[in-house]
């Protein structure tokens, strides 16, 4: 009988530390996937951009270079042959209720000066930096962030010529050689037809907030994605979206949001109804929340985050002197 009560006892904790073993080994696969969808970085393509140019030049040179432009500028302005920005800090509401937000706009002789940037100046996911970081390495005037499609494995990416994704899925936005801009469907206008007709750069986060001159629609159950952390984005908050005027003329618009007192964010109606007071024909929403950042001249203009403090994305939207075409 003793004999047999210890055999019993003997299965019990073999089987006990079987699935325990099981279940460790279940847990350690879920967080590893996790970690290596979304922490862990992964490179696909070491992007040919100007970073290393950049990184290279002295401030001597970008000085001469700004000299041979007829560069001017202070805290919210520049001026030079080649561009013209102005920024204007926005204040509306009050208490609960006040909302801030920065308005760019931004005049080009010609559209190479807007470009692209990834951070770590590589394609992939997982891969970040802070706007001011990204901006800085690219002798960037001005920058915003992009569309964070580093936390996405579809959508159509272009950035300055070269596709780099494409897997059609959403309404997006493109900016062209000519200077213009046009909000799409990715899955009605393919990304050859789009290097045919000159695209530059391509955004893929959503929505369009203004398509032909007239706000795109009510915005009442937009959802971005279906990640995980995301959800519905229709409530007040940091807020990040471009917009054309006219062909290179566009406005760039950075609210800050989740600050009490200071800026509570906006909904996308009240954005959509920003872009369209400002002038602008076609208008698209970019990667928000803690990601809205605008850079100036070597400074972060808003509040991110509500607290000074930038977060990680994936690419930027920039301004440079020094056109290529």
């Amino acid at each position: 009988m003793k004999n047999m009560r210890t055999r019993q006892a003997w299965s019990f904790k073999r089987n006990l530390l079987i699935v325990m073993i099981v279940v460790l080994l279940g847990l350690g696969t879920v967080i590893y996937s996790l970690a290596d969808r979304y922490l862990i970085e992964h490179v696909e393509v070491a992007a040919a951009d100007d970073t290393a140019a950049a990184s290279s030049s002295t401030a001597a040179t970008t000085a001469a270079a700004l000299a041979e432009v007829n560069a001017a500028s202070d805290d919210w302005n520049y001026s030079s042959d080649d561009i013209q920005i102005r920024i204007d800090q926005v204040q509306t509401g009050s208490g609960t209720d006040q909302i801030t937000y920065f308005v760019a706009d931004v005049v080009l002789k010609d559209a190479s000066s807007l470009r692209s940037a990834f951070a770590d100046n590589s394609f992939g996911t997982n891969i970040t930096e802070d706007t001011s970081e990204i901006a800085s390495s690219n002798n960037a005037i001005f920058a915003i962030n992009g569309d964070y499609y580093g936390f996405r494995n579809d959508g159509v990416i272009i950035r300055n010529g070269t596709v780099y994704r494409d897997d059609p899925v959403r309404d997006a936005m493109a900016l062209f050689g000519d200077g213009t801009m046009q909000t799409y469907n990715e899955e009605e206008v393919s990304s050859s037809d789009l290097l045919a007709q000159g695209a530059a750069n391509t955004l893929s986060f959503g929505p369009i907030l203004i398509q032909d001159g007239k706000i795109a629609s009510d915005f009442s159950n937009v959802k971005i994605d279906t990640n995980l952390g995301n959800r519905s984005i229709q409530n007040a908050n940091p807020r990040t979206a471009v917009g054309m005027i006219a062909p290179n003329h566009y406005v760039f618009v950075v609210v800050d949001g989740r600050s009490e007192g200071y800026s509570r964010g906006m909904t996308l109606t009240e954005l959509a109804n920003v872009m369209s007071d400002l002038g602008a024909t076609e208008a698209y929403n970019l990667d928000g929340g803690g990601s809205s950042t605008m850079y100036f001249m070597g400074r972060v203009v808003n509040n991110p985050q509500g607290k000074n403090q930038e977060r990680g994305v994936s690419d930027i939207l920039y301004i440079k002197e020094g056109a290529t075409s």
